[in-house]
């Protein structure tokens, strides 16, 4: 399956997957995909991240966290920045998401990060997601 905004598609796949009460998910692999997992695992709204296969067989598996209710751990995901509107921020800018509660995933110069790490470093960059 080819996507044009790879982004968009995993978090989608995320999403699916959650509704549908799977325990994990497969990613086509790229840097940036992994480097978006770690970040959802690292807060929390995801389970374990791991990368397997080799060269362009390469996939990233996401395990699906759930809270004891059956719910999935994350309320919502959505793409920010779209292929017709992308949305850049400065460091300035940068404000809490769903009052702290939630988590905006930036593309800055010093590489993939979330908005506390680029405004705690002084960057700007491009909104890829937010995740509550």
């Amino acid at each position: 399956m080819v996507a044009n905004d790879s982004i968009a598609d995993m978090l989608t796949r995320i999403r699916n997957a959650a509704n549908a009460k799977y325990d994990q998910v497969s990613i086509p692999y790229s840097r940036v995909k992994d480097a978006v997992a770690n970040i959802l695992r690292a807060e929390g709204f995801v389970g374990d991240v791991e990368v397997v296969g080799q060269g362009t067989k390469k996939v990233i598996i996401i395990g699906i966290k759930y809270t004891s209710s059956g719910q999935p751990v994350f309320n919502d995901m959505q793409k920010t920045s779209r292929l017709g509107r992308r949305v850049y921020v400065t460091a300035k800018e940068i404000r809490p998401s769903r009052q702290g509660m939630g988590v905006a995933i930036l593309s800055t110069s010093k590489g993939i990060m979330k908005d506390v790490d680029a405004k705690r470093q002084g960057v700007g960059g491009e909104v890829l997601c937010t995740v509550w």
